[in-house]
């Protein structure tokens, strides 16, 4: 039995090219992973090539959920989040099928917060410079001062706010209200950070390089960019007006909540 306090969650959706590839990538590695898999219906059968690798060799650390078409890549990820946190994963990652997030520094963003005690590990591409590679321009730029523009209009000192391979410790995801959380793209990896940072979660930037998929289709459309345009004035009268959860912890349960924290400041 390979027994992990850590769980991979990929929402696919057609990655019948990628998907065995990242799955035997992440178990080859030292450190032991756990994978599940969130599918929204593939056609193409990527769900039947995981269901293969569980029955034929993985079936104590693969897993699978599959949906009824394309429900959205936020929720995919609160699903993936509500079945870690019924097991007992102590952390809980985001990472792509496509290879655009390297499986090699799954270990980096653990160490982030199991050695080093930060709540919240992000691989980063713009914590130093722009490490992106096979980029068009387009995405580049359009992704690059689309975390400009967040930092600006909320005051987040997160230089990659839409960033999608992330480490959050258990307890981030149990004080977080995932019923509460509106978006769906770019739009969710925005509002997940930025509510974890309201809270009062201790939040790290890993440097990563993100590469260009090489195979399948990109599943990235205007839509999610318009969402996340917006959605961020929203987030941002929400921090003005909202009152956050207290932070759960097995080790404190005299939990302080986000504004007493700055009243003690």
């Amino acid at each position: 039995m390979n027994q992990s306090d850590s769980i991979v969650i990929i929402p696919t959706y057609n990655e019948k090219e990628n998907i065995e590839k990242i799955i035997r990538a992440v178990f080859s590695l030292e450190k032991c992973f756990h994978i599940l898999v969130i599918d929204d219906g593939s056609p193409d059968g990527t769900a039947h090539i995981v269901h293969r690798l569980i029955d034929s060799e993985f079936a104590d650390r693969l897993f699978i959920i599959e949906r009824q078409g394309k429900l959205g890549l936020g929720t995919a990820y609160i699903t993936g989040f509500r079945w870690a946190l019924e097991r007992e994963y102590e952390y809980i990652f985001e990472m792509d099928a496509d290879f655009s997030h390297d499986p090699n520094d799954l270990p980096r963003l653990y160490a982030a917060c199991h050695d080093e005690g930060f709540d919240l590990a992000i691989g980063s591409r713009y914590v130093s410079g722009v490490n992106v590679v096979n980029w068009p321009i387009g995405r580049v730029l359009m992704s690059y001062f689309a975390s400009k523009y967040v930092r600006f209009v909320t005051g987040f000192k997160v230089h990659d706010t839409t960033a999608g391979f992330k480490c959050y410790k258990r307890r981030v995801l149990q004080t977080i209200p995932l019923d509460e959380i509106r978006f769906k793209g770019y739009g969710f990896q925005i509002e997940m950070k930025y509510t974890a940072y309201k809270i009062g979660f201790k939040i790290k930037e890993v440097p990563v390089i993100f590469v260009n998929r090489r195979e399948g289709v990109s599943k990235m459309s205007g839509g999610i960019f318009g969402e996340a345009f917006f959605g961020v004035m929203r987030l941002r009268l929400d921090g003005w007006l909202r009152k956050y959860p207290a932070i759960i912890s097995p080790d404190n349960p005299a939990s302080v909540s986000s504004s007493e924290r700055e009243e003690s400041r």
